[in-house]
Protein backbone atom coordinates (compact mmCIF):
# COMPACT_ATOMS: atom_id res chain seq x y z
CA UNK A 1 0.00 0.00 0.00
CA UNK A 2 1.50 3.55 -0.74
CA UNK A 3 0.14 6.22 1.47
CA UNK A 4 0.30 9.63 1.19
CA UNK A 5 0.63 12.62 4.59
CA UNK A 6 -0.17 15.76 3.89
CA UNK A 7 2.21 17.82 5.86
CA UNK A 8 2.23 21.04 4.60
CA UNK A 9 3.46 23.31 7.49
CA UNK A 10 6.50 20.85 8.68
CA UNK A 11 9.38 22.87 7.31
CA UNK A 12 8.31 25.81 8.75
CA UNK A 13 10.64 27.01 11.53
CA UNK A 14 8.19 28.01 14.12
CA UNK A 15 5.72 25.18 14.79
CA UNK A 16 2.70 24.68 16.80
CA UNK A 17 0.26 21.75 17.64
CA UNK A 18 -0.96 20.09 14.61
CA UNK A 19 2.57 20.31 12.97
CA UNK A 20 4.23 18.57 16.01
CA UNK A 21 1.75 16.40 15.75
CA UNK A 22 1.92 15.50 12.05
CA UNK A 23 5.83 15.15 12.42
CA UNK A 24 5.35 12.38 15.39
CA UNK A 25 2.93 10.73 13.28
CA UNK A 26 5.44 10.51 10.96
CA UNK A 27 8.44 9.54 12.90
CA UNK A 28 7.00 6.62 14.88
CA UNK A 29 5.69 4.94 11.68
CA UNK A 30 8.65 4.91 10.35
CA UNK A 31 9.24 3.10 13.45
CA UNK A 32 6.75 0.49 13.48
CA UNK A 33 5.86 0.14 9.64
CA UNK A 34 8.62 -1.18 7.19
CA UNK A 35 6.09 -2.97 4.85
CA UNK A 36 3.96 -0.20 3.21
CA UNK A 37 5.44 2.73 1.08
CA UNK A 38 5.14 6.68 2.31
CA UNK A 39 4.95 9.27 0.52
CA UNK A 40 5.35 12.65 2.66
CA UNK A 41 3.89 16.05 0.82
CA UNK A 42 5.74 19.33 2.70
CA UNK A 43 5.17 22.61 1.50
CA UNK A 44 9.23 24.21 1.02
CA UNK A 45 10.59 25.89 3.82
CA UNK A 46 13.58 26.41 6.21
CA UNK A 47 13.78 23.40 8.96
CA UNK A 48 14.15 20.39 6.12
CA UNK A 49 15.49 18.26 8.73
CA UNK A 50 12.89 18.11 11.01
CA UNK A 51 11.71 14.64 9.45
CA UNK A 52 14.32 12.57 7.08
CA UNK A 53 13.40 10.04 4.49
CA UNK A 54 14.37 6.21 4.85
CA UNK A 55 13.67 3.41 2.78
CA UNK A 56 9.86 3.27 2.38
CA UNK A 57 9.52 7.19 3.26
CA UNK A 58 9.89 9.53 0.74
CA UNK A 59 9.79 13.33 1.13
CA UNK A 60 8.39 15.68 -1.52
CA UNK A 61 8.63 19.34 -1.05
CA UNK A 62 5.68 21.07 -3.27
CA UNK A 63 5.98 24.77 -4.34
CA UNK A 64 2.39 26.35 -4.48
CA UNK A 65 1.67 29.61 -3.52
CA UNK A 66 -0.68 30.17 -0.18
CA UNK A 67 -2.05 27.58 1.89
CA UNK A 68 -5.29 27.01 0.07
CA UNK A 69 -3.43 26.72 -3.09
CA UNK A 70 -1.11 24.66 -2.40
CA UNK A 71 -3.56 22.39 -0.63
CA UNK A 72 -6.21 22.61 -3.57
CA UNK A 73 -4.11 22.55 -6.40
CA UNK A 74 -0.30 21.47 -5.99
CA UNK A 75 -1.53 18.90 -3.21
CA UNK A 76 -3.96 16.89 -5.60
CA UNK A 77 -1.61 16.72 -8.61
CA UNK A 78 1.33 15.28 -6.67
CA UNK A 79 -1.10 12.29 -5.03
CA UNK A 80 -2.37 11.82 -8.52
CA UNK A 81 1.19 11.51 -10.05
CA UNK A 82 2.59 9.70 -7.29
CA UNK A 83 -0.60 7.17 -7.48
CA UNK A 84 -1.10 6.90 -3.50
CA UNK A 85 -3.77 4.48 -2.34
CA UNK A 86 -4.72 6.85 0.49
CA UNK A 87 -4.13 10.58 1.24
CA UNK A 88 -4.00 11.60 4.92
CA UNK A 89 -4.30 14.77 5.72
CA UNK A 90 -3.22 15.93 8.65
CA UNK A 91 -4.35 19.44 9.72
CA UNK A 92 -8.32 20.25 9.29
CA UNK A 93 -8.48 20.63 5.54
CA UNK A 94 -7.98 18.33 2.60
CA UNK A 95 -8.02 18.67 -1.30
CA UNK A 96 -11.80 18.85 -2.78
CA UNK A 97 -10.78 17.59 -5.40
CA UNK A 98 -9.33 13.63 -5.78
CA UNK A 99 -9.58 10.19 -6.66
CA UNK A 100 -7.71 8.93 -3.45
CA UNK A 101 -9.16 7.70 -0.70
CA UNK A 102 -9.13 10.12 1.61
CA UNK A 103 -8.55 10.45 5.51
CA UNK A 104 -8.58 13.38 7.45
CA UNK A 105 -7.52 14.55 11.04
CA UNK A 106 -10.04 16.93 11.97
CA UNK A 107 -8.60 18.46 15.18
CA UNK A 108 -11.38 20.60 15.92
CA UNK A 109 -14.08 22.39 14.71
CA UNK A 110 -13.91 25.63 16.44
CA UNK A 111 -13.92 27.61 13.65
CA UNK A 112 -17.31 26.27 12.89
CA UNK A 113 -18.65 27.86 16.31
CA UNK A 114 -19.83 31.58 14.67
CA UNK A 115 -18.65 33.30 18.33
CA UNK A 116 -15.56 32.55 17.41
CA UNK A 117 -15.24 33.43 14.06
CA UNK A 118 -13.78 37.17 14.35
CA UNK A 119 -13.87 37.43 17.98
CA UNK A 120 -11.64 40.21 19.41
CA UNK A 121 -7.94 39.09 19.25
CA UNK A 122 -7.79 36.92 16.96
CA UNK A 123 -5.07 38.06 14.16
CA UNK A 124 -5.95 38.06 10.61
CA UNK A 125 -4.19 35.06 9.30
CA UNK A 126 -5.77 33.39 12.15
CA UNK A 127 -9.21 34.82 11.06
CA UNK A 128 -7.88 34.17 7.42
CA UNK A 129 -7.19 30.33 8.82
CA UNK A 130 -10.42 30.04 10.28
CA UNK A 131 -12.38 31.17 6.92
CA UNK A 132 -10.61 28.90 4.85
CA UNK A 133 -11.34 26.11 7.29
CA UNK A 134 -15.28 27.59 7.94
CA UNK A 135 -15.83 27.33 3.48
CA UNK A 136 -13.57 23.86 3.27
CA UNK A 137 -14.62 21.11 5.93
CA UNK A 138 -18.22 21.22 4.82
CA UNK A 139 -17.48 20.12 1.29
CA UNK A 140 -15.16 18.27 2.32
CA UNK A 141 -16.85 15.86 5.21
CA UNK A 142 -18.66 14.08 3.09
CA UNK A 143 -16.10 12.47 0.57
CA UNK A 144 -14.08 11.27 3.35
CA UNK A 145 -13.54 7.50 3.67
CA UNK A 146 -12.83 8.54 7.56
CA UNK A 147 -12.43 10.83 10.07
CA UNK A 148 -9.61 11.05 12.53
CA UNK A 149 -10.30 13.39 15.79
CA UNK A 150 -8.39 13.46 19.05
CA UNK A 151 -11.05 13.47 21.52
CA UNK A 152 -14.29 11.40 22.70
CA UNK A 153 -15.80 15.31 23.57
CA UNK A 154 -14.72 16.48 19.80
CA UNK A 155 -15.85 13.07 18.35
CA UNK A 156 -19.43 13.70 19.80
CA UNK A 157 -19.21 17.62 18.52
CA UNK A 158 -18.10 16.69 14.95
CA UNK A 159 -20.75 14.07 14.94
CA UNK A 160 -23.65 16.32 16.31
CA UNK A 161 -22.63 19.07 13.71
CA UNK A 162 -22.43 17.28 10.60
CA UNK A 163 -24.80 14.55 11.09
CA UNK A 164 -22.65 12.32 10.75
CA UNK A 165 -22.89 8.27 11.89
CA UNK A 166 -20.24 7.54 14.41
CA UNK A 167 -18.39 4.95 12.50
CA UNK A 168 -16.99 7.17 10.10
CA UNK A 169 -15.27 8.71 12.97
CA UNK A 170 -12.24 7.32 15.27
CA UNK A 171 -10.68 9.12 18.18
CA UNK A 172 -6.92 8.95 18.36
CA UNK A 173 -5.46 10.75 21.28
CA UNK A 174 -2.90 12.56 20.72
CA UNK A 175 0.40 11.86 22.77
CA UNK A 176 3.46 13.57 24.76
CA UNK A 177 7.06 13.50 23.65
CA UNK A 178 9.79 11.07 25.21
CA UNK A 179 11.78 14.41 26.31
CA UNK A 180 9.10 15.67 28.64
CA UNK A 181 10.58 14.21 31.57
CA UNK A 182 11.55 15.26 35.08
CA UNK A 183 14.82 17.16 34.90
CA UNK A 184 17.50 16.93 37.55
CA UNK A 185 20.77 18.02 35.57
CA UNK A 186 20.95 21.60 36.51
CA UNK A 187 23.20 22.62 33.76
CA UNK A 188 20.02 21.87 31.12
CA UNK A 189 18.02 24.08 33.27
CA UNK A 190 20.42 27.16 33.44
CA UNK A 191 21.01 27.09 29.84
CA UNK A 192 17.20 27.18 28.82
CA UNK A 193 16.26 29.79 32.12
CA UNK A 194 19.28 32.31 30.36
CA UNK A 195 18.23 31.88 26.88
CA UNK A 196 14.91 33.08 27.64
CA UNK A 197 16.05 35.55 30.25
CA UNK A 198 13.91 33.45 33.35
CA UNK A 199 12.98 34.52 36.86
CA UNK A 200 13.97 32.11 39.38
CA UNK A 201 10.39 30.74 40.01
CA UNK A 202 7.25 31.86 38.58
CA UNK A 203 3.67 30.53 37.06
CA UNK A 204 3.64 29.40 33.03
CA UNK A 205 1.05 30.35 30.67
CA UNK A 206 1.63 29.01 27.13
CA UNK A 207 -1.12 30.78 25.61
CA UNK A 208 -0.76 32.71 22.60
CA UNK A 209 -3.32 35.20 20.36
CA UNK A 210 -6.05 32.67 19.62
CA UNK A 211 -9.17 33.74 21.76
CA UNK A 212 -9.67 30.61 22.96
CA UNK A 213 -6.47 30.36 24.98
CA UNK A 214 -8.27 32.71 27.59
CA UNK A 215 -5.57 35.06 27.49
CA UNK A 216 -7.83 38.30 29.22
CA UNK A 217 -8.87 35.47 31.59
CA UNK A 218 -5.49 34.48 32.74
CA UNK A 219 -4.29 38.11 33.08
CA UNK A 220 -7.31 39.38 34.86
CA UNK A 221 -6.75 36.43 37.33
CA UNK A 222 -2.80 36.83 37.60
CA UNK A 223 -3.83 40.69 38.80
CA UNK A 224 -6.20 39.47 41.53
CA UNK A 225 -3.68 36.58 42.47
CA UNK A 226 -0.84 40.04 42.56
CA UNK A 227 -2.79 41.20 45.08
CA UNK A 228 -3.66 38.30 47.52
CA UNK A 229 -0.38 35.89 47.20
CA UNK A 230 2.29 36.48 49.09
CA UNK A 231 5.18 35.11 47.35
CA UNK A 232 3.78 36.98 44.42
CA UNK A 233 5.49 34.72 41.97
CA UNK A 234 6.04 36.45 37.61
CA UNK A 235 4.44 35.18 35.08
CA UNK A 236 5.94 33.76 32.17
CA UNK A 237 4.01 33.72 28.72
CA UNK A 238 5.13 32.63 25.40
CA UNK A 239 4.46 33.69 21.98
CA UNK A 240 3.40 37.33 22.66
CA UNK A 241 5.31 40.19 21.61
CA UNK A 242 4.99 43.53 24.38
CA UNK A 243 2.79 45.58 21.97
CA UNK A 244 0.15 42.72 21.77
CA UNK A 245 0.44 42.51 26.00
CA UNK A 246 -0.50 46.10 26.40
CA UNK A 247 -2.86 45.83 24.44
CA UNK A 248 -4.46 43.35 26.39
CA UNK A 249 -3.59 44.74 29.48
CA UNK A 250 -5.62 47.71 28.30
CA UNK A 251 -8.48 46.42 27.61
CA UNK A 252 -8.64 45.02 31.35
CA UNK A 253 -7.04 47.66 32.74
CA UNK A 254 -4.39 46.30 34.53
CA UNK A 255 -1.19 48.05 32.65
CA UNK A 256 0.00 48.33 36.00
CA UNK A 257 1.20 44.86 36.37
CA UNK A 258 3.57 44.55 33.32
CA UNK A 259 6.53 44.66 34.96
CA UNK A 260 5.97 41.62 36.66
CA UNK A 261 5.28 39.47 33.44
CA UNK A 262 7.88 37.92 31.31
CA UNK A 263 7.52 37.30 27.77
CA UNK A 264 9.73 34.59 25.95
CA UNK A 265 8.97 34.80 22.58
CA UNK A 266 8.39 31.29 20.51
CA UNK A 267 9.84 28.58 22.38
CA UNK A 268 11.05 25.33 20.49
CA UNK A 269 9.41 21.91 21.53
CA UNK A 270 12.96 21.15 22.78
CA UNK A 271 13.04 23.98 24.67
CA UNK A 272 9.83 23.68 26.25
CA UNK A 273 10.57 20.79 29.05
CA UNK A 274 13.27 22.33 30.63
CA UNK A 275 11.05 25.39 30.99
CA UNK A 276 7.94 23.04 32.38
CA UNK A 277 10.74 21.79 34.97
CA UNK A 278 11.22 25.37 36.18
CA UNK A 279 7.57 26.45 36.92
CA UNK A 280 6.02 26.44 39.72
CA UNK A 281 2.34 25.55 38.10
CA UNK A 282 1.39 25.75 34.75
CA UNK A 283 -2.42 27.51 33.83
CA UNK A 284 -4.24 26.35 30.81
CA UNK A 285 -7.60 27.37 31.58
CA UNK A 286 -8.87 27.47 28.17
CA UNK A 287 -11.78 28.09 26.95
CA UNK A 288 -12.11 25.57 24.10
CA UNK A 289 -9.86 23.02 23.62
CA UNK A 290 -10.29 19.12 21.45
CA UNK A 291 -7.03 17.93 23.52
CA UNK A 292 -4.42 20.26 24.99
CA UNK A 293 -0.88 18.26 24.64
CA UNK A 294 0.71 21.33 26.56
CA UNK A 295 -1.53 19.56 29.82
CA UNK A 296 0.28 16.04 29.32
CA UNK A 297 3.50 17.48 28.74
CA UNK A 298 3.50 19.82 32.10
CA UNK A 299 1.77 16.48 33.98
CA UNK A 300 5.06 14.87 32.48
CA UNK A 301 7.66 17.51 33.60
CA UNK A 302 6.28 16.82 37.20
CA UNK A 303 4.36 20.27 36.98
CA UNK A 304 0.97 20.97 38.87
CA UNK A 305 -1.70 22.23 36.42
CA UNK A 306 -4.37 24.22 36.47
CA UNK A 307 -6.73 23.70 33.40
CA UNK A 308 -10.68 23.95 32.47
CA UNK A 309 -13.45 21.90 33.26
CA UNK A 310 -15.01 22.35 29.90
CA UNK A 311 -14.49 20.42 26.71
CA UNK A 312 -11.85 17.79 26.29
CA UNK A 313 -10.11 19.19 29.50
CA UNK A 314 -11.46 16.74 31.93
CA UNK A 315 -11.04 13.50 29.55
CA UNK A 316 -7.36 14.22 28.80
CA UNK A 317 -6.27 14.90 32.59
CA UNK A 318 -8.43 12.30 34.35
CA UNK A 319 -8.04 13.03 37.96
CA UNK A 320 -4.73 14.87 37.47
CA UNK A 321 -5.35 18.66 37.16
CA UNK A 322 -7.22 21.03 39.03
CA UNK A 323 -10.05 22.33 37.21
CA UNK A 324 -11.85 25.45 37.19
CA UNK A 325 -14.38 27.52 35.23
CA UNK A 326 -12.44 29.26 32.57
CA UNK A 327 -14.66 31.95 32.21
CA UNK A 328 -14.84 32.26 36.43
CA UNK A 329 -11.48 34.95 37.37
CA UNK A 330 -12.15 34.21 40.87
CA UNK A 331 -11.70 30.35 40.50
CA UNK A 332 -8.72 30.92 38.53
CA UNK A 333 -6.93 32.60 41.25
CA UNK A 334 -7.92 30.92 43.81
CA UNK A 335 -6.47 27.50 42.62
CA UNK A 336 -3.02 29.62 42.11
CA UNK A 337 -3.30 30.44 45.45
CA UNK A 338 -4.53 27.09 46.91
CA UNK A 339 -1.26 25.05 44.87
CA UNK A 340 0.80 27.87 46.13
CA UNK A 341 0.23 27.03 49.96
CA UNK A 342 -0.82 23.56 49.93
CA UNK A 343 2.24 21.52 49.36
CA UNK A 344 0.61 18.38 50.03
CA UNK A 345 -2.14 19.00 48.15
CA UNK A 346 0.57 20.51 45.36
CA UNK A 347 2.05 17.14 45.81
CA UNK A 348 -0.56 14.84 44.90
CA UNK A 349 -1.28 16.77 41.96
CA UNK A 350 2.38 16.12 40.86
CA UNK A 351 2.67 12.35 41.55
CA UNK A 352 -1.15 11.44 39.67
CA UNK A 353 0.10 13.47 36.37
CA UNK A 354 3.35 11.60 36.28
CA UNK A 355 0.59 8.65 35.82
CA UNK A 356 -1.94 10.42 33.80
CA UNK A 357 0.85 11.36 31.34
CA UNK A 358 2.39 7.87 30.96
CA UNK A 359 -0.81 7.00 29.53
CA UNK A 360 -0.18 8.79 26.18
CA UNK A 361 2.54 8.10 23.89
CA UNK A 362 2.66 9.19 19.92
CA UNK A 363 4.10 5.19 18.94
CA UNK A 364 0.59 4.38 20.54
CA UNK A 365 -0.98 7.05 18.13
CA UNK A 366 0.97 5.93 15.15
CA UNK A 367 0.02 2.14 15.60
CA UNK A 368 -3.82 3.29 15.44
CA UNK A 369 -3.84 5.55 12.68
CA UNK A 370 -1.65 2.80 10.76
CA UNK A 371 -4.69 0.25 12.06
CA UNK A 372 -6.93 2.53 10.03
CA UNK A 373 -4.95 2.80 6.49
CA UNK A 374 -5.12 -1.44 6.72
CA UNK A 375 -8.98 -0.96 7.66
CA UNK A 376 -9.85 1.31 4.91
CA UNK A 377 -7.97 -0.39 2.32
CA UNK A 378 -9.56 -3.61 2.99
CA UNK A 379 -13.25 -2.32 3.09
CA UNK A 380 -12.57 -0.94 -0.41
CA UNK A 381 -11.47 -4.26 -2.00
Amino acid sequence: MKIGIEAQRIFRKKKHGMDIVAIELIRNLQKIDLNNNYVIFVKQGPDNSCIKETKNFKIIELPGGTYPLWEQFALPKAVEKEKCDILHCTSNTAPLRTRTLLVLTLHDIIYMERLNLFKKGATLYQKFGNLYRRLIVPKIVAKLDKIITVSKFEKNRIADFFKLKSDKLSVVYNGVGKHFVKIDEPRQKYFIKNKYKLPDEFIFFLGNTDPKKNTSGVLKAYELYLKTSSKKLPLVMSDFNKEVLIQNLSRINAENIIDNIYLTGYISNMDLPAIYNQAALFLYPSLRESFGIPVLEAMACGVPVITSNTSSMPEISGEAAFFVNPFNVQEITDAMIKIENDIEFKNQLIQKGFKQAEKFSWEAMAQNVLNIYQEIKLSKQ
